[in-house]
């Protein structure tokens, strides 16, 4: 099902790429979200953190069963980014009981980044909030993550630090950044 279509201009590229925000429903769709999982985790987390920890957190978290577990038992939906139709990108997300939405997974493909998907997404991200009534957008990012200077571009502010034990020996070192709905 889609949930969104518009058009976002691709300035590196001066073109026009129509993206579609799809919900993840069937297991085909978990399927697919997970090997881009592990493609995009590859291509960006092994600058940050070993190859262990990433294939480590993958399965963890971002393989067929996790993501399955997540979807039918802790809450969370999911939605693939499709350019042209074409799964780029994804987000995973939990409303929470104080009203507010964790934005636990968002994540672009290295070749689609700076093409204006990111403010897109995060435009359907608070769309989402506001019909559903939420107050606040927060998540969770590595103390080293580029993405930090994105998410402050997009009204995100830092409000605390945060180190999670997340076993086999490995943590995640996150800063723990939100937003306001207004």
């Amino acid at each position: 099902m889609v949930y969104i279509s518009y058009f976002a201009t691709a300035p590196a590229m001066g073109i026009k790429m129509q993206l579609q925000i799809e919900k993840v429903i069937s297991e085909e769709d978990i399927g697919q979200l997970a090997q881009l999982a592990d493609k995009i985790w590859n291509e960006y987390y092994v600058q940050i953190i070993s190859k262990e920890q990433v294939d480590y957190m993958v399965e963890k978290f971002q393989s067929v069963k996790a993501i399955t577990e997540q979807m039918k038992n802790q809450g969370y939906e999911y939605y693939l980014l499709k350019p042209d139709g074409a799964a780029v990108g994804y987000i995973g997300m939990k409303i929470m009981e104080d009203n507010s939405l964790f934005l636990s997974k968002f994540y672009i493909s290295k070749e689609c980044r700076g093409m204006g998907y990111a403010r897109e997404a995060m435009d359907f991200i608070a769309a989402f909030c506001k019909d559903r009534g939420l107050n606040k957008i927060w998540l969770t990012v590595n103390k080293h993550n580029n993405s930090i200077k994105i998410y402050e571009k997009l009204g995100y502010h830092i409000k605390q630090t945060q180190v999670a034990d997340i076993g086999n020996g490995y943590v995640m070192d996150d800063y723990i950044m939100e937003k306001d709905i207004i």
